[in-house]
């Protein structure tokens, strides 16, 4: 079965782009600047969207294909909204070896979105992580700071059930 990112439609409030605006008018002209830009872009909007990216580009001159590329390469950066509730489920060695890919699954057929996607209300996201640092109750997952261990599948739609 496919996995399909579902795609949440930007809506950035005017008082979100002030706020980047004035940001970036005092930072555009420090050397290095373009990383803090994007820093505290993804700070106000919660991620990197492409018009968040070519507000970035509009107002610094910098060329959109560097920003999306510097956007793409670091870890810190998501070009995906997060979800209300954030989704993280191990898959390290133990919890994997555990099971955990059939709990990753299990929640992508429930909600309907893959690796990095948010359901279109917004509601929930998903992504794995390769450690939580609770190797003795694997598999695992964490829905923002809650954690769930000892995970099997069937138990799945009763913890989603619960947010």
């Amino acid at each position: 079965m496919a996995k399909v990112i579902a795609s949440v439609p930007f809506n950035g409030t005017a008082e979100q782009k002030q706020q980047l605006l004035d940001f970036i008018a005092e930072h555009k002209a420090q050397k290095g600047a373009l990383m803090p830009i994007m820093q505290k872009a993804q700070e106000i909007y919660g991620y990197l969207p492409i018009e968040v990216q070519k507000m970035i580009s509009d107002e610094t001159g910098i060329p959109l294909e560097k920003i999306y590329g510097v956007a793409t390469f670091y870890a810190q950066f998501t070009l995906q909204p997060k979800g209300q509730y954030r989704i993280s489920v191990c898959l390290g060695t133990a919890c994997y070896v555990k099971g955990s890919r059939q709990i990753f699954d299990r929640i992508s057929e429930i909600l309907g979105i893959g690796e990095g996607g948010c359901t279109p209300d917004g509601k929930f996201s998903l992504d794995s992580c390769r450690c939580v640092g609770a190797c003795g109750l694997a598999p695992v997952m964490m829905i923002n700071d809650d954690v769930y261990g000892r995970l099997v599948p069937a138990d799945v739609d009763g913890i989603l059930k619960k947010y």
